[in-house]
């Protein structure tokens, strides 16, 4: 009977065994198109042999655990590129915004007035007493002042607008890490019970993923499953089951958010995550462009009044500002206006002498500044097509390593699908070769019920 009985119990522990395993696979099956599901596999391992007099008997099967299939490695590269991905994705994002506003083809750029303004000198210095031909140039100027004036603007009111996605990805975030800390809590105390700790490793995993996309994270395995989460830098996002929430104040010269870990200043920390391509677009990218544009104002401005000044009008006094006189580089495109209405007052004429139509030495002068090197060592024209050419070729920088990023992360997850991913036809199989264990370990206990009855009715 003794002999019977250890039978059954080996036979019942199968059962409970393979039947786990089958709930296992089962759950793999139903979760094959779940995102972020970590395959389930069941660990079975040999029950202790136990010893009957000089001999070793087996006793059983048992399934000591569910184990989550994943590469952490893995994990933590897919992360990593999801990281870049997420500041390229931005950056790009931005910075076409800002390419909008230098579209020559659409006619939102400023090729189109300031060839317009040099035509306008050009046509006054073949007709330089041409009342109309001198209102052209004031209408010419003033339409460059106007290019100038709204690109400005909308570089203002791009800035602007990035900031406050700025602001908004700083919300996510601390949400984000507000649901990590809870969910660590939850990994690690299903670790320690010996509970399995798969299902919230998988949704810990997905909401760093999606933490990946905002801003740089760097993990540390904390003991007990579970995990530390910081910026590259090095800012605690969370310990444990606590959350260290990011803040953003405004800059005193700016009047833009920059963000604070713990008091701490950390913006231009942030290395990776569609913050950072926020942040560069808003404090590098734009501010450089707005300070080649007030460059070109600036110093086109001054040198068209400077040499207007140096003729004289139609009225052979001598010639004053076309444009108002800027007083520094910084917010001149933004600034600059036409000084004059009275078409007379443009100065054409390289003498003082009224009354003399034809003299047109001094508007040359002024046509001439178009192919003059005075801006950077550069013409007014090659300087703007520079800063054209600058524009899309960051773009198309970055658009190249998003493509060859976008590669190397769909390869990285590829592998991670190999691993962690669920195969139907792998899974029907285990679930074909569990139910056949199953059904055996069941044939098993029913002999060796039909035995131990008989036994007992032998033995009454």
């Amino acid at each position: 009977m003794g002999s019977l009985s250890a039978s059954l119990n080996i036979a019942l522990q199968s059962m409970l065994a393979e039947q786990g395993a089958i709930e296992t696979t089962s759950n793999n099956i139903a979760n094959a198109n779940t995102p972020g599901y970590s395959r389930q596999r069941p660990d079975l391992e040999e029950m202790p042999p136990v010893k009957l007099g000089g001999i070793t008997l087996g006793a059983g099967v048992q399934m000591t655990q569910v184990s989550s299939l994943r590469d952490k490695v893995l994990e933590l590269r897919i992360d990593q590129e999801t990281q870049q991905q997420g500041q390229l994705n931005s950056f790009i994002s931005g910075g076409q915004q800002v390419q909008v506003l230098f579209n020559e083809t659409s006619g939102t750029g400023l090729q189109a007035p300031l060839s317009n303004f040099f035509n306008s000198l050009s046509e006054l210095s073949t007709n330089p007493s041409d009342l109309t031909t001198r209102q052209n140039v004031i209408t010419a100027a003033q339409n460059l002042a106007n290019a100038f004036n709204q690109t400005s603007t909308n570089l203002a009111t791009l800035q602007r607008n990035t900031d406050l996605a700025a602001q908004q990805s700083v919300t996510q975030i601390n949400s984000l890490i507000t649901q990590i800390a809870q969910v660590n809590q939850q990994v690690v105390a299903a670790t320690t019970t010996g509970g399995n700790a798969g299902p919230f490793e998988d949704q810990r995993q997905q909401l760093i993923g999606k933490l990946s996309n905002y801003i740089d994270v760097a993990e540390v395995d904390a003991g007990n499953n579970s995990l530390t989460l910081t910026t590259a830098g090095g800012s605690a996002l969370v310990v444990g089951g606590q959350s260290f929430a990011l803040t953003t104040n405004a800059d005193p010269v700016t009047g833009f958010q920059n963000v604070y870990s713990n008091g701490n200043n950390i913006t231009s920390k942030i290395m990776g995550g569609e913050l950072a391509g926020q942040v560069q677009i808003r404090d590098q990218e734009i501010p450089g462009i707005q300070n080649s544009l007030d460059a070109l104002a600036f110093q086109l401005s001054t040198a068209v009044n400077q040499q207007n000044q140096a003729g004289f009008d139609l009225n052979g006094s001598a010639g004053g500002n076309i444009f108002n006189a800027l007083a520094q580089q910084g917010g001149a495109a933004a600034s600059l206006r036409v000084s004059i209405t009275d078409p007379g007052k443009i100065a054409a004429s390289g003498g003082p002498a009224p009354g003399t139509p034809g003299d047109n030495t001094n508007a040359n002068a002024l046509l001439a500044l178009q192919n003059q090197n005075f801006i950077s060592g550069l013409t007014p024209t090659n300087f703007y097509s520079n800063l054209v050419f600058k524009i899309g070729n960051d773009i198309s920088s970055a658009e190249t390593n998003q493509s060859s990023g976008g590669q190397v992360l769909l390869q990285l997850q590829n592998l991670q699908g190999g691993i962690s991913g669920v195969d139907i036809n792998e899974e029907a199989a285990n679930l074909m070769r569990f139910q056949n264990a199953y059904q055996a370990s069941a044939q098993v206990s029913s002999i060796i019920n039909r035995l131990m009855d008989v036994t007992m009715n032998m033995m009454g």
